[in-house]
């Protein structure tokens, strides 16, 4: 059911009872993670689409050393976490109000191949829990004052903190998401003024048309043919390219496959982010590391060879720079942009901060964009009206409605108008990213003792998460249709677009940035 993952072992696809030329075949399950300060990328489906075959999962579990495979002990654990926070709260008593356990790390195990729906059963009956771990609480809420209280309100006590950072160093570094402080500002300061030029915008408004453009006519080509193609996997190599051609303004070719060093890179890339994820769940992760065995032995390998890849381009470009410099200051990806900077102040950044950077931009760029596209298109496959409707108005807004286009003269005709005429293409997606959010699940590292907005206490050291994907489907929040899809939610009387808070639609985290903040 879950068209943003796919097991690299098996592929598979939708089965229609009959198959008709051009077809487009979006895949059942595949099991692909994605990491931003802890995120399980893209959830596992719904009860109202279809059941996760369970084949698979435990197929990919095995691959993977998963630390399911040790059930008995794993009960064992849970028994224990039970015993020593009943004999913690008996000698300290219980002083303040703190969120209702749920149950223990040990039970998110259990369910790990239906987290995400197992985290909305838990959030339907408490909006606000907590699950025993070890170390600490890990505290999850649906309630929207809670996520602004987080996010905007007391923003510099809830971070990423060391455990994070220590899991997700090996891949991200200290880039943007992995980082606090004075690190974090000074990064997202460069980053705000630079998304912010109209050299960059027009560029990478050019790399996605002209990856999008190449993606059409290889799905247009396979449908000439009658062939079946992996959606998912197209995306996710098409957003790869756009992000990395933005990012560091070398081409991958993921899309034509025409190198075996971008396609190497593009694995490893896949498997470190699914590898991270596993750490967070593994509390004998460090003494694989040490001893270089399981899965942090190919973890070592995936980052080997990312490594090796993005620090090679970085040598290119200083190359390039070094030859003609005034040729050079023309550049408009970021990488050549970042190095610029880095000549006017030498010591701001080495090669390591500048792989951490750009990395970090490209994890951000490249699996939102393609699970995104992958869910809605699975959405639009099963609603023709919906499909229709969006079809038509794209018509109208680019080519009058009136005529048949090629493609690259349909990527000519988008432009920044033609989009903001397309309210319904926009409801669409939206609702896509309320029932089915790029970031599931967001954690942030409690840095002092603190009291929610709904009366709940958590404990310096907790890990508060809030809940994209079962915030989309809370009742109290979306009425009783909350897990159907439907764009018309999203608009007025008259058509037209309305948001809603940020706090209530959180696929899009909400920072609290002022001025003061970055300077």
């Amino acid at each position: 059911t879950n068209p943003s993952q796919r097991s690299a072992s098996s592929p598979r696809v939708l089965k229609t009872r009959r198959r008709t030329p051009g077809t487009i075949l979006l895949p059942v399950h595949v099991h692909r993670t994605r990491i931003q300060a802890f995120i399980l990328h893209n959830p596992h489906g719904t009860r109202q689409h279809a059941r996760r075959p369970r084949a698979v999962t435990q197929r990919r579990f095995t691959a993977m050393d998963s630390p399911l495979s040790q059930q008995p002990t794993l009960l064992a654990l849970s028994l224990l976490l039970l015993a020593l926070y009943l004999a913690r709260r008996a000698l300290l008593g219980k002083r303040r109000n703190y969120p209702p356990v749920a149950g223990t790390m040990l039970h998110q195990l259990f369910n790990f191949g239906r987290l995400a729906e197992y985290q909305t059963e838990l959030s339907q009956r408490y909006r606000t829990f907590r699950m025993l771990t070890p170390t600490c609480n890990y505290v999850y809420t649906v309630e929207p004052a809670n996520v602004e209280y987080i996010l905007r309100t007391n923003f510099a006590n809830y971070g990423k903190g060391t455990m994070t950072h220590d899991v997700l160093e090996d891949l991200l570094g200290d880039g943007i998401f992995n980082v606090d402080g004075a690190m974090w500002r000074h990064q997202r300061k460069v980053a705000s003024f630079e998304f912010s030029t109209r050299v960059l915008r027009e560029y990478s408004s050019g790399v996605f048309r002209d990856t999008a453009a190449e993606l059409a006519g290889i799905v247009a080509a396979a449908a000439a043919a009658g062939e079946r193609v992996d959606m998912h996997d197209l995306f996710m190599r098409s957003t790869l390219d756009s992000i990395f051609t933005i990012g560091f303004g070398a081409s991958l070719g993921g899309l034509s496959q025409s190198s075996q060093e971008s396609a190497a890179f593009a694995r490893a890339f896949d498997d470190a982010n699914e590898q991270v994820l596993y750490r967070f769940f593994d509390p004998l992760w460090k003494a694989k590391r040490l001893l270089n065995v399981s899965s942090e032995a190919a973890m070592k390998r995936s980052v080997r060879t990312i490594n090796e890849f993005v620090y090679a381009v970085i040598d290119k470009k200083i190359e390039q720079m070094g030859r003609d410099e005034h040729e050079f200051a023309k550049k408009e990806d970021i990488l050549s942009r970042f190095l610029l900077e880095r000549e006017k102040d030498p010591g701001c950044f080495d090669n390591k901060y500048l792989r951490d950077i750009i990395l970090n931009f490209v994890i951000a760029g490249r699996d939102t964009s393609a699970g995104t596209l992958s869910w809605f298109l699975y959405v639009l496959c099963g609603n023709q009206r919906i499909q229709d409707k969006i079809a038509r108005e794209v018509r109208e807004a680019t080519t009058g409605g009136d005529r048949d286009v090629g493609v690259h003269e349909l990527t000519a005709c988008l432009t920044e108008e033609a989009i903001n005429n397309m309210p319904y293409l926009h409801a669409a997606l939206t609702e896509t990213l309320r029932l089915y959010p790029a970031v599931p699940i967001d954690v942030k590292y409690c840095f002092s003792d603190d009291t929610l907005p709904d009366g709940h206490a958590v404990r310096k050291g907790d890990m508060v998460n809030y809940q994209p994907y079962p915030m989309g489907r809370m009742k109290f929040l979306w009425g009783d249709d909350a897990e159907e899809f439907r764009p018309e939610r999203w608009l007025d009387g008259d058509g037209v677009f309305v948001p809603e808070s940020p706090y209530k639609f959180t696929a899009f985290q909400v920072r609290r940035i002022t001025k003061s903040s970055l300077d």
